[in-house]
Formats: structure tokens, C-alpha cells, sequence
């Protein structure tokens, strides 16, 4: 079990990571944002992950966040029918 004060509620492209992020933030959350690919490239490392972030909010605003990307992920179901 993760001590962790935080959680990942999605992984994606940037685009749709951007969408995410703003959305959160409209709704008074903070998201923490974490590129793997971005990090190794500075390192000087190759990466499969290029372009692909992850979103983290932390534990207390979980509820309202999942929620929230729930809702975003059904309106791009929704609109690539």
C-alpha cells in the first residue's frame, strides 16, 4: 500500500492531459502533472512514452476529480462516434 498523499486518475496524450488540467483547475484543484518521457529526455535518455503525461490530484479532492474525468473522457466518447 502507497504512502503517497496523492493518486493517478489518468494517463494520456498531452492534449487531452491539457484538457483534463484545465478542467480541474476551473473546479479549484491543483493537478500535479508528471512527462516520464520529457524527464528522460533531459537525462539523455530515449523514451517509448513521448508525449504521453500522467495526472495526479491528491487524495482529499479524488472524488471531485475522478468525477470530473469521467465526464471529459464521456464527452470524447461521445464526440468520435
Amino acid at each position: 500500500m502507497s504512502d503517497s498523499e496523492y493518486t493517478k486518475i489518468y494517463y494520456g496524450n498531452f492534449i487531452l492531459v491539457t484538457r483534463i488540467k484545465d478542467a480541474l483547475e476551473n473546479s479549484d484543484i491543483i493537478p500535479i502533472i508528471k512527462d516520464e518521457g520529457e524527464s528522460q529526455r533531459l537525462a539523455g535518455y530515449a523514451s517509448l512514452n513521448q508525449g504521453y503525461q500522467e495526472v495526479f490530484v491528491h487524495n482529499d479532492e479524488l472524488e471531485k476529480a475522478t468525477t470530473i474525468v469521467e465526464r471529459i473522457k464521456a464527452e470524447m466518447e461521445s464526440t468520435s462516434s
